[in-house]
This record gives C-alpha cells, sequence and structure tokens, in this order.
C-alpha cells in the first residue's frame, strides 16, 4: 500500500489523526522537503511524533527514482510532504504510476496555502481567479506572466493569490517585499502603463497557520517596506471588494479606512 500524505503547513501538530494514525503503522516513511517546508518543526520533532525513523529524499529520488513506489508492491509505504501532496506539490503522477502498477493508494489530504491564504485574508473564496507564482529572476529569466494573470483576474473583478518562489534547497524563500519590487519592475518594463503600480491595493501574508501569523493590507508603496518578518510569505492582489471584505481588511488586516469609501 502506498500512503500519499500531506502534513500542513507550518509544525508537526497540523498533522491530520487519519495522517498520524496511518504513519504509526506503516512499514517505512519517506519525506521530501523540496518543495515545501514546515517552519515552525523540526527533523526531529516530526519524526519524535510519529515514532518512526523518516528517510528524506532528494529531488531526482523523488521525481525519477521513485523507490517508495516500488516497495509499496510489498510493504506499505508512506511518502510525506508539506501542505497538500495533490495541490502545492502536485505529486498526481505518483497515483497515476500505482494505478498502472497494481498498487493500492490512499490520499491523506493536509492543508493548503491555496485554501489557508484566502481564508485569512477575509476575502471571499469564490471571488478568486486564476493563482500565479512569482519566481526568483535568472539570468534572461524575469517573466510577465504574474503581472499579467493578476491583470487578467482585475479584469474580471476577481482577487488574484500570489504564491511567492520556494528554493527549499538553496534556504531560499521569497519574501512579500520582494514579490511586490517584482511586479513594480514589471510595470515598468511595459511598454503601455499597466493597471497595477504603487497605490493598488495589496495584501502580505506570512505564517499562515502559525501563531504570529501575520495578514496587511495596504498600497503597494506602504507594504513594499513593512516587515513580514520570516517565512513562508504569499501576496494577494484584490479585486473589486464587497463591504465585509473591507471592513475585515480595515479592522484585522490594518487597511486605511478609506478604502470603505470605494464599496
Amino acid at each position: 500500500m502506498f500512503y500519499l500524505i500531506g502534513l500542513g503547513l507550518f509544525d508537526e501538530k497540523d498533522i491530520s489523526l487519519k495522517g498520524l494514525e496511518a504513519l504509526k503503522n506503516v512499514d517505512k516513511v519517506y519525506a521530501e522537503f523540496f518543495t515545501s517546508h514546515l517552519f515552525g518543526s523540526s527533523f526531529e520533532a516530526i519524526e519524535e511524533t510519529i515514532g518512526k525513523k523518516i528517510e528524506v529524499l532528494v529531488r531526482n529520488e523523488v521525481e525519477e527514482e521513485r523507490k517508495f513506489i516500488d516497495e509499496a508492491k510489498d510493504k506499505d509505504i508512506a511518502l510525506i510532504t508539506g501542505g497538500d501532496p495533490l495541490i502545492a506539490t502536485t505529486h498526481s503522477d505518483f497515483l497515476v504510476t500505482c494505478s498502472k502498477r497494481g498498487i493500492p493508494y490512499e490520499v491523506i489530504h493536509g492543508f493548503s496555502i491555496l485554501s489557508s491564504a484566502p481564508a485569512i485574508s477575509g476575502l471571499q473564496g469564490y471571488k478568486f481567479g486564476k493563482v500565479t507564482t512569482i519566481p526568483f529572476p535568472d539570468h534572461n529569466f524575469y517573466p510577465k506572466s504574474p503581472y499579467l494573470t493578476i491583470e487578467e483576474n482585475l479584469k474580471m473583478d476577481l482577487h488574484t493569490l500570489v504564491l511567492l518562489d520556494i528554493q527549499a534547497h538553496n534556504n531560499r524563500y521569497m519574501t512579500v517585499n520582494e514579490g511586490l519590487e517584482y511586479l513594480m519592475n514589471i510595470k515598468e518594463s511595459l511598454e503601455d502603463e499597466g493597471s497595477i503600480d504603487e497605490d493598488t491595493l495589496a495584501v502580505g501574508i506570512a505564517r499562515v497557520g502559525s501563531k504570529d501569523v501575520v495578514v496587511q493590507a495596504g498600497k503597494i508603496s506602504e507594504l513594499i517596506d513593512f516587515d513580514f518578518g520570516g517565512p513562508l510569505h504569499c501576496l494577494i492582489i484584490p479585486s473589486k471588494l464587497h463591504i465585509v471584505e473591507a471592513e475585515y481588511l480595515v479592522e484585522i488586516a490594518g487597511a486605511d479606512s478609506s478604502i470603505l469609501d470605494d464599496v
């Protein structure tokens, strides 16, 4: 049997009871943390919680070798990952492989940034459009697609969840500030003026699922130098606000009360 188990967003306490029970009973536990990381926990704390040693895999062992699937032919094997393994880390191809090989499998979900960030922002989930990700720029790699995706969502009166690049193997995690700087740099490079500028309302979010979660709303010019603290961060660009959403951003997220004038 192959178990694909999500750990949630912040620490070992986010593991569901169903996931914990499965992990205590399997023969072996593998983990991949190159796509995500539980910043409120340690590797040792997770091992202590589940009562088992964990073998951490590097990227090629997960994406190419996949020995955990081979071993699941004869044993109960679990692969754990941060968040929800079928959303943020898109490991659905493992299930396809299991199905082709006749290996039974079970998915035990963890909560995902795709639902938790919109929820804690106070914005209505059904009003979100396409999700986009801002990558760390590299040589000849500075895509405009994040900016353009936000613009398209705004044209349809839809909010945008903007994920920020994670390079866990390099201990590199993009901040809200870096993400906003990226968007402003894209704006300057566009031939037209673009609809996203320093006066655009944004919501910066840090450490969802922790006790010290930060949700701060304001103009991009106000947030670009705001100290959101440690990772992980994400960003939301709201569209047209409902009065309930606007009141939440003012009372909970520190937005200026002037946003109430526009709803």
